[in-house]
């Protein structure tokens, strides 16, 4: 049995390809972190020290936040409000990641978020079907051989807004400047801090190269694998899934399910026990009135969502009605 994106894929259809899928999806997602792993032992005490680790999980953090808070949340879906110097850091922060302008970025997620799992979604994993072979060409897909479509999403009708802003335009000429700052801030911090050529190469190899590839990964895994595997407590129309293994090293978008029933969530870990670093994030940036008019989700509409109603009770913030009163 196979499926394309002709012939939107049924969530009954998926689960006939449990195991073949599982296996597909694991491999997919453990060779390349394996691997990163396998060589910190090797490198450790000549090629990986704590000051490498230290400027990479800053990095992390910093360009992290910009994707999640910044490009995705603020600029994509608008979860809140925020004044002209917020704008910018997050923007110039969402930069550093190297994940392409922000104009096109903001387009290509607003398609998405039309057309998911559908024909015209620029980064379906469904699109080739559910065969074992489909489903790894698809994730292959979803997760970066869209990029080299030839197709690019229409700024001018995705994206028109931030097309206009011209603080953010600025930011997208400046960005071959980004690109090197990225990369040489690292080797710079590491340089100065350990007094030598070889902390500055080490902080350029592992807060550098490597920190980037790992945002990257993680942001197109949200692409991929959350939309082909985990958990789905909210009806939604499409196949977006949260998998709560990805939750911290993507500060909570990977509380997917959710946030394609309510997009402009900010908050999209709404049960009890789903960490949401971004939204923790944006809750400290509104106490101190750096943003504001945000759009926390509504306990009411959320539980109204759920395809389990014995779930009402993780929802963050809700109360059910009182019965009233027997006579």
């Amino acid at each position: 049995m196979t499926a394309d994106l002709a012939s939107p894929v049924r969530p009954e259809e998926l689960r006939l390809q449990g195991t073949a899928m599982r296996v597909t999806i694991g491999a997919f997602v453990a060779v390349p972190l394996l691997a990163v792993l396998a060589a910190v032992p090797v490198a450790w005490g000549g090629w990986l020290s704590w000051t490498d680790i230290v400027i990479a999980v800053v990095f992390w953090a910093v360009t992290g936040i910009g994707i999640t808070v910044g490009y995705h949340r603020f600029f994509t879906h608008g979860s809140f409000k925020a004044g002209r110097g917020v704008k910018i850091a997050l923007a110039i922060a969402g930069s550093l990641a190297l994940e392409g302008s922000i104009d096109q970025w903001v387009a290509d997620h607003r398609k998405h978020h039309k057309f998911s799992d559908e024909v015209g979604d620029p980064h379906s994993p469904w699109r080739f079907g559910t065969s074992r072979r489909a489903v790894a060409k698809g994730l292959w897909f979803a997760h970066v051989g869209w990029l080299m479509a030839r197709e690019r999403t229409n700024v001018d009708r995705y994206a028109p807004d931030v097309r206009d802003d011209k603080d953010l335009q600025r930011i997208a000429r400046w960005f071959p400047a980004i690109v090197v700052a990225t990369l040489l801030l690292p080797a710079v911090v590491g340089g100065l801090v350990t007094w030598s050529w070889a902390g500055a190469l080490t902080a350029f190899f592992w807060a550098g190269l490597i920190r980037i590839a790992f945002v990257h990964h993680v942001t197109w895994s949200i692409n991929s694998i959350c939309h082909a595997f985990g958990t789905r407590p909210f009806a939604s129309r499409d196949l977006s899934s949260n998998v709560w293994w990805l939750a911290v090293p993507s500060f909570g978008e990977s509380w997917h399910n959710l946030h394609h029933v309510d997009p402009t969530s900010a908050r999209h870990g709404v049960l009890r026990g789903q960490l949401d670093i971004s939204a923790g994030l944006i809750r400290t940036l509104e106490r101190l009135r750096l943003v504001r008019d945000v759009r926390w989700p509504r306990p009411e509409r959320i539980v109204a969502r759920l395809k389990d109603p014995a779930m009402a009770r993780r929802v963050r913030g809700y109360r059910p009605a009182a019965s009233p009163a027997a006579s």
